[in-house]
């Protein structure tokens, strides 16, 4: 299990934010009115939340869509917390590459790139590809062509705080890393790597990760996502995600950001979800799609989080993630497991954002199943 410390700013989180309701109590409305932006965690996230908002009140073309690409823009141009836009979670080759993905809640379009090398407007690549494509996904050298071929400057994501971490990372003995099954040992080499074949050696091999979810081996910092939905004034809702993945990835990875209905998803006629934490098991369960499907059968935003959170955890009781949902009105609720979640929001007549604060989730072990 891949072991994730939580963003650096909640260390410095406000107490005001802290002791914000994570929910209303059942049947109480909490839309605090429209239009609404919603995104994944707070601190420098916020930045997201603010760019969008004042885009839709300020602005007499605002749109849902366009307010995503703004606000998720700004989040890549502020790095936020590192984990979103340039010079930020180097893979094993010490490049930062970016994915991801934006979403049209009235007709279901979407746009994403996974992989993109050499440009640092991911947010605005994927919606030239919704809108200028009958594509939903490109990905790796040639989502960069279609950027440069749509004006968009190409340059080094890399900058000396990256690179300097991923030789520091590699003089650690590349430790932690992603490879299991293979020789010599992840856990002790960098590689190169051979794959291990035959059945007693692969089940001796066990990942530097799952070494470190047991506690034997130093922290492992890796990534989190902006993950956005947004309501207009006149009712249209559109999601997206920004990130650059997780840190010393194999190069070519793809996590579940730029995936429809993992990273984020949006029914302009029941509701929308953005997500984050453990990307390559959370794309495994769609959650975003399913949350969004529970307020389709009646529940609420917070019952929806919590359900696809527990659909999770009954697999992967160590899993961390964070989900937030909002209706077609504008309520909202979230769910978390494995860490302490927040999302940010800002509304109505809102005059700053607010950041919500959701505790974990506790696996139910009645219900939890051995993979």
């Amino acid at each position: 299990m891949i072991i994730r410390q939580p963003p650096k700013y909640l260390t410095s989180i406000s107490l005001l934010a802290l002791i914000l309701p994570a929910r209303c109590q059942p049947g109480e409305p909490n839309s605090p009115g429209l239009p609404l932006v919603i995104n994944t965690w707070g601190g420098p996230f916020t930045t997201a939340t603010d760019a969008a908002y004042t885009h839709l009140i300020s602005s007499p073309n605002s749109s849902a869509i366009s307010a995503v690409e703004i606000g998720c823009s700004a989040c890549e141009a502020a790095q936020c917390d590192g984990t979103v836009g340039y010079g930020g979670s180097p893979d094993e080759n010490c490049e930062t590459t970016l994915d991801a993905m934006i979403m049209d809640g009235t007709t279901m379009n979407t746009g994403a790139v996974a992989g993109l090398r050499r440009i640092r407007d991911a947010i605005s690549v994927a919606r030239r590809v919704l809108e200028h494509t009958r594509h939903s996904l490109l990905v790796g050298d040639h989502a960069t062509q279609f950027a440069v071929e749509n004006g968009f400057l190409e340059e080094d994501l890399s900058t000396p705080e990256s690179r300097a971490r991923c030789e520091e990372w590699k003089r650690g003995a590349c430790q932690a890393n992603f490879r299991e099954n293979v020789l010599p040992d992840p856990r002790v080499s960098c590689g190169p790597y051979t794959p291990v074949r035959g059945g007693q050696e692969i089940g001796q091999m066990e990942s530097s990760f799952e070494k470190r979810a047991g506690g034997e081996v130093g922290d492992f910092t890796s990534h989190d996502t902006i993950s956005m939905v947004v309501i207009d004034k006149s009712g249209a809702m559109a999601s997206g995600t920004s990130t650059n993945g997780a840190s010393h990835k194999i190069p070519g990875r793809v996590g579940d950001g730029p995936i429809v209905g993992s990273g984020s998803y949006v029914d302009g006629e029941v509701g929308g979800c953005g997500a984050t934490g453990d990307g390559d098991i959370m794309m495994r369960f769609l959650p975003c799609y399913q949350a969004v499907e529970n307020l389709r059968r009646g529940m609420t935003p917070t019952e929806a989080a919590e359900d696809a959170v527990h659909r999770m955890l009954r697999k992967y009781p160590a899993i961390q993630s964070g989900i937030v949902v909002v209706d077609k009105e504008g309520g909202h609720g979230g769910a978390a497991s494995g860490w302490t979640f927040t999302y940010s929001l800002r509304a109505g007549e809102m005059k700053a954002t607010e950041v919500i604060t959701v505790p974990p989730l506790n696996p139910d072990p009645k219900e939890q199943h051995d993979l």
